[in-house]
């Protein structure tokens, strides 16, 4: 007699073993996150299967650990195929959500001491900090470059340190690198420094002894593409497609708007105020801005909304084309957007010379320089140069009507 998970699913009999009571939960946590029919009832059966391996080897639910699923693939007459890894970790993670099982600890492979100092730092960043996931990413290799740099022997000694060494890393470090990324090791060898100083692994100041990287105020040319080739653009997505209703109205708030990457991701539904033309965006370090909703921004996310957006409780406005369905993970989840593009937009952008995608920060920086040559337009400038001089700020002259910092310190 069959024993249904759903309408359409079913077992050859009852699921058996510690998981059994959870295989229908599973499933439906599984059909919320878009997966398809065919992955769904693979992975039930998979769940199912692994359920009653655990009752005959005696594994009670709270003992299930990271090491059990590989070890009922061996176990089972089936040759494994593809798929079935990823299904029990969809599984485990499943049981941890309900608090079935316990959090995943991760092996100790017994780190070297500079691991040990860079972990400490990851958790100080993390906790105390609350510093973003994509910061600790960026800061956490230039501490452990620093520290093998300075004590490549193993023992490792912060209070050893002295402002040359300090000094030589970066020298070494940010003659082959970008202004971007050698502000990023200098920013993360600071943070590294004062967080030593404030643990009292270090006395002195060394975080004055990090360099400072030159960055001359319009030294460089900006990376955004051009009104035109951003209207080449949009005009080539299919907007007949899901993927590219949505990739529409991404592109469009970026280039129109001037959003950073990670603000467009992050966007939700209670974010955009219909009623008042206005949408609400959390930058960085969580400071929420109020901007006006252009009316081609506005109609694109509406038509995405209205008929592209997969059904699902997530509040977030745009969301991933495959499963699971949620939200993107992070600003860099962002670069796995691809636009679809109909045959005659590949075509025209080729012909024009244009990459297919421009990066996401080209379309933020477009939008700067439209802002600025409308600023232009306005003061009747004919160079953007000239608008340019005029956008300096006289910190002197604001310091002036500036209010008196409460306390000594100025």
């Amino acid at each position: 007699m069959k024993y249904f998970i759903n309408d359409d699913i079913a077992l050859s009999r009852p699921p058996e073993g510690p998981v059994a009571s959870y295989i229908i939960p599973f499933a439906d946590w599984l059909a919320d996150r878009g997966y398809g029919l065919v992955s769904m009832r693979n992975q039930v059966l998979m769940a199912a299967g692994f359920s009653k391996w655990l009752g005959h080897k005696g594994i009670e639910l709270s003992d299930i650990s990271e090491d059990h699923p590989g070890r009922y693939l061996l176990d089972r007459a089936q040759r494994p195929k593809l798929g079935n890894t990823a299904a029990l970790r969809h599984l485990l993670a499943f049981l941890r959500s309900q608090n079935a099982i316990a959090e995943e600890i991760e092996a100790d492979h017994n780190p070297s001491q500079v691991e040990q100092h860079v972990q400490a730092y990851e958790r100080y960043l993390r906790d105390a900090g609350a510093l973003a996931r994509e910061t600790i990413i960026n800061y956490r290799p230039v501490v452990r470059d620093f520290l093998n740099f300075r004590f490549s022997d193993g023992e490792v000694s912060l209070a050893q340190l002295r402002a040359v060494d300090v000094t030589d890393f970066v020298q070494r470090k940010v003659s082959r690198l970008n202004m971007r990324r050698a502000k990023i090791i200098t920013t993360a060898l600071r943070s590294f420094l004062s967080y030593a100083r404030y643990r009292g692994d270090i006395t002195s100041d060394l975080a004055a002894a990090v360099p400072i990287v030159a960055n001359w105020s319009l030294s460089s040319i900006p990376r955004g593409i051009g009104r035109d080739e951003v209207t080449r653009l949009l005009a080539s997505i299919d907007r007949d497609t899901p993927v590219g209703c949505r990739d529409y109205a991404m592109i469009l708030a970026l280039a129109r708007l001037g959003l950073r990457s990670s603000e467009v991701i992050m966007l939700e539904l209670d974010d955009i105020d219909w009623a008042a033309g206005q949408i609400h965006v959390v930058g960085k370090n969580g400071q929420r801005k109020d901007l006006p909703l252009p009316a081609d921004v506005g109609e694109a996310i509406a038509d995405y909304l209205w008929k592209a957006r997969p059904r699902n409780a997530s509040r977030r406005v745009f969301l991933r084309d495959k499963a699971p369905i949620q939200g993107f993970t992070g600003p860099c989840g962002l670069g796995s957007v691809n636009p679809t593009l109909t045959q005659e937009g590949r075509h025209r952008l080729s012909h024009k010379g244009s990459p297919p995608v421009p990066t996401w920060a080209c379309l933020r920086d477009a939008a700067r320089r439209r802002l600025v040559g409308e600023i232009g337009d306005v003061l009747g400038h004919r160079h953007v140069q000239t608008t340019a001089i005029y956008a300096k700020v006289d910190l002197d002259a604001l310091r002036t009507p500036a209010l008196p910092w409460p306390g000594e310190a100025q």
